[in-house]
């Protein structure tokens, strides 16, 4: 097996990073981008030079998928320890020292498990690699990295066949407003009460089946709960779904998996299983149902469904506004192992470089400054912005737009989205929109 030019060129930045004296760098390349192969490569190279390895993952269920992987790749597997870093960190003492440890999803690696490995091989080389070198708070990793080695951009695997390109839609089905953040990410509990109600269920199907209608689909959950019940709802419709979660039993699991490869089922639906790492069959669709903080779960779960495969067109439905919160998944991204001044922890929308489309949900990115704004889907043309929209999230489908219009009556108002920014910009219930554009016919 041998590596694409850009996976190669990597590993030879990652050498010649050694050579000049770092001694951890890390390898940033987007989800789809074949990092699995080049640390496969990295370390069938070590190991077939009678050295050894240390492969860390963060998660059991990753193990024996990097071990096959690894096989695959002709790595001498008696010289390659493959293993979850909680059972590294207990087992130190009786290891083997390795010539070269690998951390996969390297933005987990500021963790003190991580560390304790590190430390007690401190005169170890060391590699990392991720898609988002970034903490949750936003911070870069030079607490455990020297050098950031950054590959080709998302959008270049898209335009030379390595990722399939997509369509972006972001329909909002439940009002998220006012949830609280734990330890830097929304509660879990919060988000199933926002989201297990008939209404929102009806229209995740209603959606599904209008965009992406026999797609398989991945479709992320905020909780094991909601998980099961939107594979129930989902099996209510016609639609073969089926659930797991971390303590799904393996041999269920992989039985789930299988048929799920197979066509037998045509929805997954899961709990953060199918993200970080794991390999699940192409699919063509990710439905995402819950909001996040971290751009790389962001990232991780939108991106699922973009494996390459010869005229596909992958479609991620986003109902809970991931998108305003971080823009669009292919775009190009500043990497730094410097911590961010605290005044840039603050939250930062994204919906000013991202259109929604009023007319049919479809969700793209902004054009430059002064251009006519037009979506490329349907062909809706953008009224002229004035000022920065201010999210709206109350009763309705729709959220952000990405500008604020300005209007002096009701009757300047020719869709629903903006029947609601007038009634937010006055002072009216949004019942007031609902009723108008029930009245207009604006909606059903």
């Amino acid at each position: 097996m041998k590596l694409r030019t850009y996976q190669n060129e990597l590993v030879e930045q990652v050498r010649k990073a050694w050579r000049a004296g770092y001694k951890a760098p890390c390898i940033v390349l987007p989800c789809g981008g074949g990092k699995s192969c080049i640390v496969a490569e990295m370390a069938r190279r070590t190991t077939f030079n009678g050295k050894r390895v240390l492969f860390l993952v963060h998660r059991r269920e990753l193990v024996e998928q990097i071990k096959k992987t690894f096989i695959r790749w002709g790595v001498d597997m008696k010289l390659c320890e493959v293993g979850m870093v909680q059972t590294i960190t207990r087992r130190l003492k009786k290891l083997a020292r390795p010539a070269l440890i690998i951390t996969d999803e390297n933005h987990h690696s500021l963790a003190q498990s991580y560390k304790r490995i590190y430390e007690y091989f401190s005169d170890v080389p060391r590699v990392g690699v991720t898609a988002t070198p970034v903490r949750l708070n936003g911070d870069g990793l030079g607490d455990v990295n020297d050098k950031l080695i950054i590959g080709v951009s998302a959008k270049w695997l898209i335009d030379n066949n390595c990722l399939a390109p997509y369509d972006y839609y972001a329909p909002d089905v439940a009002d998220l407003t006012g949830l609280h953040v734990s330890h830097g990410e929304y509660m879990a509990a919060e988000i199933e009460k926002a989201m297990v109600k008939n209404t929102v269920f009806g229209d995740v199907i209603k959606y599904y089946k209008q965009l992406a209608n026999g797609k398989k689909a991945v479709c992320y959950c905020a909780s094991v709960r909601h998980s099961q019940r939107t594979a129930e709802v989902f099996n209510d419709n016609g639609i073969k779904a089926a659930h797991i979660d971390g303590s799904t039993p393996k041999a269920e699991r992989d039985s789930i998996i299988s048929a799920f490869r197979r066509g037998d089922i045509t929805v997954l639906c899961n709990v953060d299983l199918i993200s970080e790492g794991f390999d699940v069959p192409d699919c063509e669709c990710a439905i995402l149902l819950r909001p996040t903080k971290s751009l790389t779960l962001y990232i991780q779960q939108a991106m699922r469904c973009m494996r390459y495969r010869p005229d596909k067109r992958a479609v991620i439905i986003d109902h809970v506004g991931n998108y305003a919160r971080f823009g669009m998944p292919d775009d190009d991204r500043e990497w730094s192992l410097e911590k961010k001044p605290k005044a840039q922890h603050k939250k930062q929308e994204q919906s000013d470089k991202v259109k929604q489309c009023p007319e049919c949900f479809y969700t793209f990115s902004a054009p430059p400054a002064g251009v006519k704004v037009c979506c490329p889907h349907c062909g809706y043309v953008f009224p002229a912005a004035e000022r920065k929209l201010e999210t709206d999230s109350s009763v309705g489908l729709i959220k952000v737009e990405g500008f604020k219009l300005d209007f002096s009556s009701p009757a300047d108002c020719h869709t629903y989205p903006e029947l609601l920014q007038y009634a937010k910009s006055h002072g009216y219930k949004s019942g007031w929109a609902y009723y108008q554009a029930r009245q207009r016919g604006l909606i059903g």
